[in-house]
């Protein structure tokens, strides 16, 4: 057989193909879902072709997920971006399926407690080092990022108290790495007087 006999037959096989109708219907579920989307104004941009048309361009929009296993063996699942699933009120209280979308997003992020301290990592590409915010109160962490073409914010619960006083900060490559020692260091050995 030919490579010319065998593509053809291929692409009609393929054309066919119960994945392609599933396909189908995902591109018509998402138009719909954005047809009624509210979007930010800083998400939305007109420029200028050449040839005197307008382009309207939208984004960045971003989502995504990461997935751990906790110090307790239960699964961990956390969101991050701008985008977000959520479930409107429809006719008759039924919910449809829409998104809800932020002008900043929320970038990924990671807690490790450890014996003495807490690391936090966060992905923040596209920035500076002195576009970054970060406020602690021991119990919380408030990390923003405010600029022309980026904006990032997240709120995270620590799972320990913290002292913010001895945090120690670093950024490479769109990485911010934080460690803060802990107020009350847990599981260390103590000797007990015995009378």
């Amino acid at each position: 057989m030919e490579d010319d006999e065998f593509f053809p037959e291929w692409f009609k096989r393929r054309s066919r193909s119960p994945l392609t109708s599933w396909f189908d219907d995902f591109d018509k579920n998402f138009e719909e879902m954005f047809r009624g989307l509210e979007l930010p104004k800083d998400l939305v941009r007109e420029r200028k072709l050449p040839d005197g048309g307008t382009v309207r361009e939208m984004g960045p929009f971003v989502y995504g997920y990461s997935f751990s296993v906790g110090p307790d063996g239960k699964p961990i699942v956390r969101e991050f971006g701008n985008v977000k699933p959520s479930l409107k009120g429809g006719p008759f209280g039924t919910a449809r399926p829409s998104l809800d979308v932020k002008e900043e997003r929320e970038p990924l992020v990671d807690a490790m407690v450890q014996s003495d301290t807490v690391k936090v990592v966060a992905e923040l590409p596209g920035v500076e080092k002195s576009d970054i915010a970060l406020e602690c109160d021991g119990r919380n962490l408030v990390l923003k990022v405010d600029t022309d073409k980026r904006r990032y914010y997240k709120s995270l619960e620590l799972p320990v108290e913290v002292d913010p006083d001895t945090s120690k900060a670093s950024y490479k490559n769109g990485v911010l790495e934080l460690v803060l020692t802990r107020k009350s260091p847990g599981n260390k050995p103590r000797q007990i007087m015995i009378d």
